[in-house]
């Protein structure tokens, strides 16, 4: 590798797709073994959930684990064939986590069992049919704007993408509504993209404050294990910084990012501050066009061709 600093970024949930990570778990040992050590953790075949067509993959509390348990596969074989080794790292939403483990704060174990966790309780925490999520995406989007749009509707803003894109999360039969005043305000729907995400639960809004008590319990269990050090590494969803090197302000963060906004246009341009070299790895690259609207270059690895162009030339 380059004598440059390079970040790594992990997308989050809505990337799972049937044989994610089969090609790595084919060609390298250390990725195979992953896959294997998450089936013991968990007690259930990752690998057979991800390679296979289980609809089940769809369904939070076990994308989440699923999701994660490729990125680090995938991770680990990079760094085992090629010596990849970067000194940042940033992850929307569940891909946060996979970032912790990267960078040496979490255990692979706890944040495997964490995740799948975090998944039982985000879908617990609103009946299914009720929460609902949207992607609004228009040029230059004024958040603010959004946010006074939206204040007498039980809606938030749960992602902050790009320049162009935020997400919005609340209650799925004010979304209808939502979409009017947007249009109204923007001038008409040609000014404006409003896309219904297909998504099982209203994430990053108000309705998942009802499980931040529980979650908070969870993370304090595997406290001791925490490395806060290597935590201040790891971008925050919730601050849009970086961790701050204390446990108890990472669990905290992790906690408030179930119910906060994911700042991660800020966590992209902290990233690209401190690095000449950003990659995105997972099952699906949704984070290298959001990089672009900042003008800021992503290079994007979701299968081991895409390694091998990347590393072996």
């Amino acid at each position: 590798m380059e004598n440059t600093r390079t970040a790594v970024v992990f997308p989050g949930q809505g990337t799972q797709r049937p044989g994610m990570g089969k090609d790595f778990y084919d060609n390298v040992e250390i990725s195979r073994k992953t896959f294997e050590e998450a089936s013991d953790i968990l007690g259930w075949d990752v690998g057979a959930m991800c390679f296979g067509e289980d609809e089940r993959i769809n369904l939070t509390e076990f994308a989440q684990p699923c999701i994660l348990a490729t990125e680090i596969a995938m991770l680990r074989g990079l760094q085992d064939l090629y010596g990849f080794s970067p000194d940042y790292f940033g992850g929307h939403s569940l891909g946060e986590y996979t970032a912790l483990v990267a960078a040496g704060a979490m255990r692979f174990a706890d944040a495997l069992q964490i995740v799948e966790t975090r998944g039982h309780l985000m879908q617990q925490a609103s009946p299914p049919g009720q929460g609902a999520m949207a992607a609004v995406i228009a040029r230059n989007l004024d958040i603010d704007r959004v946010r006074e749009l939206l204040s007498d509707l039980p809606l938030d803003v749960a992602n902050i993408n790009s320049t162009d894109q935020v997400v919005i999360s609340g209650q799925a039969d004010s979304m209808e509504s939502a979409r009017a005043l947007l249009e109204q305000a923007m001038g008409g729907n040609e000014n404006l993209r409003f896309i219904p995400l297909n998504v099982s639960a209203p994430f990053h809004s108000r309705f998942m404050n009802a499980i931040k008590d529980k979650f908070r319990e969870v993370l304090n269990a595997i406290a001791a294990h925490l490395n806060s050090k290597n935590a201040a590494r790891v971008t925050s969803n919730y601050t849009g910084l970086f961790h701050s090197a204390m446990t108890a302000s990472v669990i905290e963060a992790l906690v408030a990012q179930l119910s906060g906004s994911v700042k991660w246009r800020d966590n992209m341009q902290v990233l690209a501050e401190k690095s000449q070299r950003i990659y995105e790895i997972g099952p699906n690259r949704p984070l290298k066009n959001f990089f672009r609207s900042l003008d800021i270059n992503c290079r994007s690895i979701t299968s081991f061709s895409a390694a091998q162009r990347e590393f072996a030339a």
